[in-house]
Protein backbone atom coordinates (compact mmCIF):
# COMPACT_ATOMS: atom_id res chain seq x y z
CA UNK A 1 0.00 0.00 0.00
CA UNK A 2 1.09 3.55 -0.69
CA UNK A 3 0.65 5.29 2.66
CA UNK A 4 2.32 8.61 3.37
CA UNK A 5 2.81 10.84 6.40
CA UNK A 6 -0.28 12.98 6.98
CA UNK A 7 -2.77 10.46 5.55
CA UNK A 8 -5.88 9.65 7.58
CA UNK A 9 -6.54 5.91 7.90
CA UNK A 10 -9.98 4.50 8.67
CA UNK A 11 -9.57 1.16 10.43
CA UNK A 12 -11.92 -1.84 10.55
CA UNK A 13 -11.83 -2.03 14.36
CA UNK A 14 -12.52 0.84 16.73
CA UNK A 15 -10.09 2.20 19.30
CA UNK A 16 -11.33 1.88 22.93
CA UNK A 17 -12.18 5.63 22.85
CA UNK A 18 -14.63 4.95 20.01
CA UNK A 19 -12.62 6.46 17.15
CA UNK A 20 -11.81 4.67 13.90
CA UNK A 21 -9.63 7.31 12.24
CA UNK A 22 -5.87 7.56 12.68
CA UNK A 23 -3.33 10.07 11.35
CA UNK A 24 -0.02 8.71 10.03
CA UNK A 25 2.95 10.32 11.80
CA UNK A 26 5.74 8.03 10.57
CA UNK A 27 6.13 5.29 7.95
CA UNK A 28 8.74 2.66 7.19
CA UNK A 29 8.97 -0.92 8.44
CA UNK A 30 6.54 0.19 11.13
CA UNK A 31 3.88 2.89 11.48
CA UNK A 32 3.39 5.56 14.12
CA UNK A 33 -0.27 6.59 14.27
CA UNK A 34 -2.29 9.13 16.28
CA UNK A 35 -5.96 8.59 17.06
CA UNK A 36 -7.88 11.62 15.76
CA UNK A 37 -10.47 11.27 18.54
CA UNK A 38 -8.40 11.04 21.75
CA UNK A 39 -4.85 11.89 20.56
CA UNK A 40 -3.27 8.60 21.70
CA UNK A 41 -0.14 7.66 19.73
CA UNK A 42 0.72 4.04 18.94
CA UNK A 43 3.56 2.41 17.06
CA UNK A 44 3.49 -1.04 15.50
CA UNK A 45 4.47 -3.29 12.62
CA UNK A 46 3.42 -2.15 9.16
CA UNK A 47 2.01 -5.59 8.26
CA UNK A 48 -0.25 -5.61 11.33
CA UNK A 49 -1.75 -2.18 10.58
CA UNK A 50 -2.12 -2.75 6.81
CA UNK A 51 -4.43 -5.72 7.44
CA UNK A 52 -6.80 -3.52 9.46
CA UNK A 53 -7.03 -0.54 7.05
CA UNK A 54 -10.46 0.03 5.53
CA UNK A 55 -9.91 3.37 3.76
CA UNK A 56 -7.09 5.89 3.13
CA UNK A 57 -7.81 9.63 2.86
CA UNK A 58 -5.10 11.93 1.46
Amino acid sequence: MDIQVGDILTMKKTHPCGGKQWEVLRTGADFKLRCTTCGREVMGARAKFEKNIKQVQR
